[in-house]
């Protein structure tokens, strides 16, 4: 496939702002903590945030006062929005948000959209597009290591590739814990390099000039919405 990388590449660009990366954090890891537990241990989606955040260098302390805000019963409610956007020049976008305010996302991205003269698609128009699957990518074993893993576990993946001695797996969402763990057993001491359920371009395309000018400008002003969480996109980078 070869489609992560670029992916990972535009989300940390999209994620520069650390006072926004902060608060992403925050955000998702109390809406995660509220839905399946406050204990890490027993709500494997918050161990796996838990860890990612502190990777991305998190402060502690915004990982638990994020985590205290739903022991001590603060009520905040956040939903998760997702946005299909046709850039310039056959581009496409699919925009994550995470809000409390359905109406202020709306009209900030829709600010951002008739600033860049770009259109929002119905549900659907660019989903179909993309492939919604978990990556995981690590160093230590060979590719033939990591299958034995896998079959010994009696997992399944959807496609597997190497890149620079990193073996990266491409699976459905609800394996990324069984992938996970297949390789821990086989690899005990095994660094997580890649951790990820992403939204993947099934093909790319190319831009240029003033459509590419145009392009990375939008991802600019998406940046600046503080409701966008993630940013997916078909354009080599």
């Amino acid at each position: 496939m070869g489609r992560f990388p670029n992916i990972a590449a535009a989300k940390a660009k999209s994620g520069a702002a650390r006072g926004k990366l902060y608060g992403m954090y925050a955000k998702e890891i109390y809406q995660t903590a509220k839905t399946g537990g406050v204990t890490p241990e027993g709500n494997p989606s918050l161990k796996r945030l838990i860890e990612k955040a502190k990777k991305e260098q998190v402060p502690a302390d915004i990982i638990k006062r994020a985590i205290d805000k739903v022991s001590s019963g603060v009520g905040e409610d956040y939903e998760t929005l997702t946005y299909e956007i046709f850039g310039p020049a056959g581009s496409t976008l699919m925009v994550e948000c995470l809000t409390d305010n359905v109406n202020r996302s709306v009209s900030d991205l829709r600010a951002v959209i008739n600033k860049c003269h770009v259109k929002m698609g119905a549900m659907g128009s660019v989903a179909y597009m993309y492939d919604n699957l978990c990556v995981v990518g690590f160093k230590g074993l060979t590719e033939e290591q990591v299958l034995e893993a896998l079959i010994m576990e009696e997992v399944d993946y959807v496609d597997m590739e190497v890149q620079d001695d990193t073996v990266i797996i491409y699976g459905n969402p609800q394996d990324l814990f069984k992938i996970k763990t297949a390789i821990t057993n086989a690899l005990p001491n095994v660094e997580f390099t890649i951790d990820e359920i992403s939204l993947l371009p099934k093909e790319r395309i190319t831009l240029e000039g003033e459509s590419l000018e145009e392009f990375k400008r939008l991802l600019t002003l998406l940046d600046e919405v503080d409701d966008v969480q993630n940013v997916y996109h078909n354009v080599e980078l």
